[in-house]
């Protein structure tokens, strides 16, 4: 397989995946960062998506609570990609109390203030369900 038929590969599997967890993120990255970094979402869909997510070995459920575990210790600066991640982990079948749990036992990693701040973005992403509904 050529360097670009396993691009293409990796796109199209990143594709899928990232409408199935996050419609519309593409398009959304697109829109907001293309005219300073071109190609940025499609790099995000191609890599995260393709080359990591969609990888065999790990469901999608377990490597999104895994995310999660690494957003939370990483602390409060990644709560824009928490809350998208606590929302994709929601779509492929993961509860709001693994999720919750997930956070809880980052407080012995990342502490009680990156804890505290995660839980508080999961909240607003079931709240968000629930007006949803």
């Amino acid at each position: 397989m050529t360097s670009d038929a396993a691009h293409i590969d990796t796109y199209d599997r990143g594709k899928a995946l990232s409408e199935a967890v996050n419609p519309g993120m593409e398009d959304v990255l697109r829109a907001r960062y293309e005219k300073l970094v071109p190609g940025l979402a499609e790099t995000v869909v191609d890599v995260a998506y393709g080359k990591f997510y969609a990888r065999k070995g790990v469901d999608e459920k377990t490597r999104l609570l895994a995310t999660i575990a690494a957003l939370t210790a990483l602390g409060g600066q990644t709560r824009p990609q928490l809350k998208v991640n606590v929302a994709s982990a929601r779509a492929v079948g993961a509860s709001r109390e693994e999720i919750s749990e997930i956070i809880f036992q980052m407080t012995l990693y990342g502490g009680f203030p990156a804890m505290i701040n995660a839980l508080n973005a999961a909240i607003e992403v079931f709240d968000a369900e629930e007006v949803a509904a």
